[in-house]
């Protein structure tokens, strides 16, 4: 008999659940359990007689869309599950723009830019070879997409000479992309909100598509994604939002807290229903974070719980400069394992910073003590430059308008491709607005370049076709693995591996990596026999190209290999929807954190997302928690006094804290262990007797 997934639920988490008549924001406080809520309405919603594939859930990261997939799998099953819109904004974005497209000027098979794709089309657009001019650009285009605007609008907003260049940049920047075919991250947003915004008919379409709405960390949605989700939802608002006002900390990238003030007013039947209980953390540190952020001004009351008793008291270390804040924080992971014994592993450990520059005296310090660790953030699976040369040629096949794919396909492995002809090609492209692929073919190539590099480039977009042909016709696992293989061999790849790298074993890691990917790859087309409890079926099969068509907005690879046993060292912002039992949070120092540089102002606004990024620092603790502060700390190049940040009398912990010295702790608990083995011995002698 199967269980009732809504026995273990607290009264306020089945109200969630089981409100389904109109528009719900549940209030899900730090570690309360709103995955399960979501995934447990998934499942009351199935029961009240939804179909699968009208129930969307809208998430932000990969990993959270697959977590969600797998637990809402272990609820309603296989099958139902296969059939959930789960995914990012991203993702659903990329669906939308792919069947209904053509409505706003894209064809069927558009390319997807990646960040190092957009610097390269910035700096074409705006006449520059400076990589941080560039960049600025893309910050400063990408915040303006995710406040709705576009280049003229931008331009009339601009308020110094720099944003107006910026602008006059976005507006050639946006030319390229449609004539390459291509949109950028920001534009997966914005250009279906576009589409459900002024087609009647689409709108109806997808209203009638996606019935009901789930949206996962709703205080992290910009201005774009809030107005994408009342397109989805129309007027009848049958969705529920879960986020938490507390934990709003990437204003910085376009995030708005005021998305969570309008929802009462765009929705006056609106049910809040907050999430009080946690079920990650000791009182002691709940205690803390209660006291922290009440300072902030609220939206939606309420103060976290939890049925764990007060546990330890968190700790105060005082630190006289940044390596002997390391070393503490070393000698606090030693003593905590001595004490509890091999059960308490180093990946139960997190050490938890505000700035990225924090991590190296860490690294320094762990190194030392041999103890395993790792920088949380490191380069993702898809950043690998391997893995973007075959992302690429995936690229081309999909769309062959897509001039950054073409270049580094054509140039990776080199084939007597040279710059020059490339140049010419370029040239000859841009003259006639149309793409370089389409440019290789022209009859009139032949006036601006020689017999021979025609040729090459003919061979090399023949060779694209066929491949293209082979990968519209090639479905399912084994078929999918054996043709990656054979394009591989075909273009060298793997002697171009070793070719370019000095290091022959980092050449055979990179081609691991090409394995990996291929691997990878091949699952996705599908194929395979699955289980669904007593029930054997065969999972779709799709083609290599529509496999390729995902590929661009998949940031990370989430399935690759166990965790290692390794303490954490990351960012706070990186450690948001993360826990661990033992947190060390470093550097609680003015200027620190909450952060300000010497030329900034330190506004109410952006003071109250440091405190709640202090918030969230707190409540990645379950079990012990250390608070660590400077008397001294580098800046620039010179020594300057530590001041304690505010943050750590907002906490109050005189009310339950102590201070320690986690290395006077570990040299009192060797000479304990000590003193029992000698007993040990002792009374072992004496039974010899």
């Amino acid at each position: 008999m199967s269980v009732d997934p809504t026995s273990t639920l607290n009264p306020a988490q089945l109200e969630a659940v089981h409100h389904l008549h109109g528009p719900c924001l549940v209030v899900a406080g730090a570690g309360s359990g709103k995955t399960r809520v979501i995934t447990t309405k998934i499942a009351r919603l199935l029961q009240a007689g939804y179909q699968a594939k009208n129930i969307a859930a809208i998430t932000f990261t990969n990993k959270a869309a697959q977590e969600m997939r797998e637990r809402a799998k272990g609820l309603v099953g296989a099958r139902a599950a296969k059939d959930l819109a789960i995914s990012t904004f991203h993702s659903l974005g990329v669906r939308l723009l792919r069947e209904e497209g053509t409505r706003v000027g894209l064809k069927e098979q558009f390319s997807i830019l990646d960040s190092d794709d957009v610097l390269g089309v910035l700096r074409d657009a705006g006449g520059t070879t400076d990589a941080n001019m560039a960049k600025q650009w893309q910050w400063t285009i990408s915040l303006w997409k995710n406040m709705g605007l576009n280049a003229e609008m931008a331009l009339k907003a601009a308020k110094d000479e720099q944003e107006r260049v910026a602008a006059v940049v976005m507006g050639r920047y946006q030319e390229r992309l449609a004539a390459y075919q291509a949109v950028d991250f920001d534009d997966l947003i914005s250009l279906p909100l576009k589409l459900l915004t002024e087609d009647a008919e689409a709108r109806g379409k997808w209203q009638d598509t996606l019935r009901y709405v789930l949206v996962d960390e709703y205080q992290d949605t910009n201005s774009v994604q809030y107005e994408l989700l009342k397109a989805i939802v129309g007027e009848r608002g049958m969705f529920t939002a879960v986020g938490d006002d507390d934990q709003s900390i990437y204003g910085w990238r376009g995030a708005t807290i005021e998305n969570l003030k309008r929802l009462p007013v765009d929705y006056p039947n609106l049910k809040i229903i907050p999430l009080e209980q946690n079920y990650r953390s000791t009182g002691a540190i709940l205690r803390a974070a209660n006291n922290v952020i009440e300072t902030n001004p609220k939206l939606f009351q309420k103060k976290l719980w939890s049925e764990y008793g007060d546990g330890e008291p968190i700790a105060l270390v005082e630190a006289d400069g940044e390596e002997h804040e390391a070393e503490r924080a070393v000698a606090r992971i030693q003593a905590i394992r001595a004490s509890l014994g091999a059960k308490v592993k180093f990946a139960d450990f997190a050490i938890l910073y505000r700035a990225n520059h924090q991590a190296r005296i860490f690294e320094q310090a762990l190194r030392r003590a041999e103890i395993p660790y790792k920088v949380s953030g490191g380069q993702s699976f898809f950043d690998k430059s391997e893995i973007k040369d075959l992302c690429a040629w995936l690229r081309l096949l999909v769309n062959q308008d897509d001039d950054p794919a073409f270049l580094r396909a054509v140039t990776t492995p080199k084939r007597g491709i040279g710059h020059t002809t490339l140049g010419a090609l370029s040239q000859f492209a841009g003259k006639w607005k149309i793409s370089m692929y389409e440019a290789l073919f022209s009859d009139s190539l032949s006036t601006v370049l020689n017999k021979k590099a025609i040729g090459s480039l003919h061979e090399f977009g023949r060779y694209l076709n066929d491949l293209e042909y082979r990968a519209r016709h090639t479905e399912g696992a084994e078929d999918a693995k054996t043709l990656m293989l054979e394009w591989l061999k075909d273009i060298g790849y793997e002697q171009h591996l070793y070719d370019n790298d000095e290091n022959e074993k980092a050449a055979a890691a990179r081609w691991n990596n090409v394995l990996d990917f291929v691997d990878w790859v091949a699952k996705r087309c599908g194929g395979q026999l699955a289980q669904d409890g007593g029930t054997t079926f065969e999972e779709p099969k799709q083609t290599v190209l529509q496999v390729a068509q995902t590929i661009s907005v998949i940031l990370s690879l989430s399935e690759r290999g166990e965790e290692q046993d390794q303490v954490v060292l990351t960012t706070l912002h990186a450690s948001k929807g993360l826990e661990w039992p033992h947190v060390f949070l470093a550097g609680v120092n003015e200027g620190l954190l909450p952060f300000k540089a010497d030329d900034e102002e330190m506004t109410a606004q952006r003071l109250e997302e440091e405190r709640r990024l202090m918030y969230v620092g707190i409540t990645r603790a379950r079990t012990t928690l250390a608070v660590s502060t400077l008397r001294r700390r580098k800046k620039a190049r010179e020594m300057v006094m530590g001041i304690p940040s505010r943050f750590i009398a907002e906490m109050r912990l005189h009310e339950s804290g102590i201070k320690e010295d986690p290395r006077e702790k570990l040299k009192r608990m060797r000479e304990e262990l000590a003193a029992k083995a000698a007993a040990a011995a002792a009374a072992a002698k004496q039974n010899e007797r």
